[in-house]
């Protein structure tokens, strides 16, 4: 597999975006010697930064096959020396050891996955006792640009909304030739706000952060004034991020 310029572009944007990430977690914790399960790797850039800060081990996982690739062939040549302490893996949590990970991460693929509340409660399995979930999603599906632009290829806030799903599913289809019924099948879970929340309030672990619009952009600062009417908060929450905690039973 030779490398493409879109992704390298795409991996190199770790640089830039995992500091952000946990800049809005309220910082990165201390990997030195632990195990660390990243859910939804996907080109592998968080998992890299990770296993270079000393990480026992590093296991990236991914449902998709193109971008896990990319990230084995960019580990074993342009990061030899972290092979011994990171892998990537295809595949789904419910295939993995129970109580094996000290720290799980999850970064932009909350609002993906489909069958989030089984997801959320196998991670919880892997978890080992004091270990601790952080969680970051991105584009909440009620947002301005919820859709991600799989839907709506324009500059229009909202309209995936707005316009009936009947109506951009045939236009996407028309555009693209496919025959996609559901948003779903875009990937995209489209779950709102509410039921995020209620979901990780209700796991069964300790939630020692909740954090909406969580960023320095003068558009988020807007946005989380005007979420504080009652009707507008699933339209104006744009990010989530989250840290649960197990305990030590």
């Amino acid at each position: 597999m030779s490398f493409k310029e879109d992704d390298l572009i795409f991996f190199d944007k770790g640089k830039i975006e995992n500091p952000k990430f946990w800049f809005r977690l309220e910082g990165e914790p201390s990997f030195e010697g632990k195990n660390v399960l990243d859910v939804g790797c996907g080109f592998g850039s968080l998992c890299i930064d990770m296993a270079s800060k000393k990480a026992k081990k590093v296991v990236g996982l991914d449902i998709h096959e193109y971008p896990l690739k990319f990230a084995h062939e960019n580990l074993e040549k342009n990061f030899p020396q972290l092979t011994k302490n990171l892998e990537f893996q295809l595949g789904e949590v419910f295939n993995l050891p129970r109580n094996e990970f000290d720290i799980i991460v999850s970064k932009d693929t909350f609002e993906h996955i489909l069958d989030l509340e089984n997801v959320l409660h196998e991670m919880i399995k892997l978890l080992k006792p004091d270990g601790k979930i952080y969680i970051g999603c991105s584009q909440l599906y009620n947002s301005h640009f919820g859709d991600h632009g799989c839907l709506i290829k324009s500059f229009i806030p909202w309209a995936h909304l707005i316009l009936p799903e009947s109506f951009l599913l045939k236009r996407l289809n028309k555009r693209n030739n496919t025959k996609i019924s559901s948003v779903k099948e875009l990937g995209l879970n489209q779950m709102s706000l509410a039921e995020i929340r209620t979901l990780l309030f209700n796991c069964g672990m300790k939630v020692s952060l909740f954090k909406i619009n969580a960023s320095k952009n003068l558009v988020m600062k807007l946005f989380s004034l005007l979420r504080r009417i009652p009707f507008l908060e699933e339209f104006f929450s744009y990010n989530l991020y989250c840290i649960i905690e197990k305990d030590s039973k």
